[in-house]
């Protein structure tokens, strides 16, 4: 029987072998910025890192009650306009869109809002924005969310490529807006 190493074998074990050699130096600093696999896993841990895309102040009416359901109460935020502004971004959130909302029987609000901002240069930039917002006792409150961002083709199409995800403020009493802040993940 023929115990030596199979060619294709050798080769993934050079390769193996020469890309931990390029990566030794990297390593320590990763390890300790990095957490083991909990599966055991020889696949480094690398979490996201989250880069500023812009902020949004949005505009609100007041909140309309649509009535209670079995999984809780349901409501709608009509959005009637504010701005945004980030790197190589700046423009108006757009009147007509809304945020839709569930408080969850626990006190748990999930909101999914859907708008428009256009650009200072005409560009129109759907967002849908849904967000987990929790208050528990004794704890800071929780308000992020997962965002959805469609852009035309052109100079902002970079947008249709990346993964988002944000945070949400109220600006009461000074305001009747809140203030979305959105980061997209590398």
């Amino acid at each position: 029987m023929n115990t030596s190493p199979r060619p294709d074998s050798l080769r993934r074990g050079l390769l193996l072998g020469a890309a931990a050699a390029a990566a030794a130096p990297f390593a320590a600093s990763a390890q300790t910025a990095a957490a083991p696999s909990p599966l055991g896993t020889s696949v480094p841990m690398a979490p996201p890192k989250a880069e500023f895309v812009y902020e949004a102040i949005v505009d609100i009416a007041d909140m309309v009650n649509l009535g209670d359901s079995p999984l809780g109460e349901r409501r709608m935020v009509p959005i009637t306009g504010g701005e945004f502004a980030g790197p190589g971004l700046k423009g108006t959130v757009l009147p007509g869109g809304a945020d839709r909302q569930l408080v969850r029987k626990d006190g748990a609000r999930l909101l999914d809002a859907l708008y428009e901002l256009k650009t200072d240069d005409g560009a129109v930039i759907t967002v849908h924005n849904q967000v987990l917002v929790r208050t528990p006792a004794g704890q800071p409150r929780y308000a992020l969310s997962t965002i959805r961002v469609t852009a035309p083709a052109g100079q902002y199409g970079w947008l249709n490529d990346y993964v988002y995800t944000g945070t949400l403020d109220s600006l009461r009493p000074q305001r009747n807006a809140v203030l979305v802040r959105v980061f997209r993940l590398v």
